[in-house]
């Protein structure tokens, strides 16, 4: 519900202020907002596990999907809720004292996840100019499609990336599902396995945003780490090791095998 438990002490950790806005009340709320077309997934957000942590403004929603159509999410339904969506976005920029950009979780293939987040993406570079934009995509497998339109989203919306996006950590669901039977033991991965590893890799790759470090410390250094050149800008993630919970008591790999581990083609997160 966003309360620290009292037995715990915030003072000695800050470093969740990154992410979370404290406020009056003690309570820490993301510095998040959930953005959909259409009420089905956004409503288990607002009556699932976690309802109390996020701000019922932040929960956003339209009342028809995009229909995996790239002109819906873009120029028909997206373009009703971006207004209300951009001043939630303002809102919430107000309360940072020192707003360094914006994470984007979205999928390409999706027409939401590919029309409404370029509308949204190129809005956020006319009204925020120099800020980072940095995503995390998840982008159409063959052998896992969902839609046959997938394609034809995928490659409308990264114009749009390359034009306005700073940085692009791609995923994809094939390697994931082959990571999540291989190393991880689950015979038919769901979503939430795949959301749990996609989670872990995002989390180790912000982590020195949120703790103190020597590399990476500001969105902008991620560009300049990361990107040759302006336009190519999508850095392959691998992450290791990943074990299962019944053999990670039992594995001890050292720092050699872990680092060629990061070298396996099996370990990235795009096949």
């Amino acid at each position: 519900d966003g309360m620290i438990p009292s037995d715990k002490s915030a003072a000695c950790d800050e470093s969740f202020g990154t992410f979370f806005n404290h406020t009056s009340a003690g309570k820490y709320i993301p510095r998040a907002i959930f953005i959909d077309l259409e009420p089905s997934v956004i409503d288990e957000v607002r009556t699932g596990t976690y309802k109390q942590l996020f701000h019922p403004e932040q929960l956003i929603n339209g009342k028809e999907d995009a229909a995996n159509n790239y002109g819906r999410g873009h120029y028909t339904v997206g373009k009703e809720i971006i207004e209300q969506v951009l001043d939630r976005i303002r809102k919430m920029a107000d309360h940072c004292c020192g707003l360094q950009g914006f994470l984007m979780f979205h999928s390409f293939g999706g027409g939401t996840g590919s029309g409404f987040t370029s509308l949204l993406m190129e809005r956020l570079s006319i009204d925020y100019g120099k800020k980072s934009k940095l995503e995390f995509a998840v982008y159409p497998a063959p052998q896992i499609s969902t839609a046959v339109v997938e394609p034809y989203n995928s490659i409308l919306t990264t114009h749009t990336t390359l034009e306005h996006s700073d940085c692009a950590f791609m995923v994809d669901n094939e390697a994931i599902y082959d990571i999540c039977r291989r190393n991880l033991d689950i015979g038919r991965p769901t979503y939430t396995n795949l959301n749990r590893l996609i989670g872990q890799i995002v989390s180790s790759i912000t982590a020195s945003l949120r703790f103190d470090g020597a590399l990476n410390v500001d969105l902008t250094e991620f560009q300049t780490n990361l990107v040759p050149y302006p336009r190519i800008h999508f850095p392959l993630a691998t992450y290791a090791p990943v074990v299962s919970s019944d053999k990670a008591y039992h594995d001890q790999g050292s720092v050699a095998e872990i680092t060629n581990a990061c070298f396996e083609p099996a370990n990235q997160m795009v096949k």
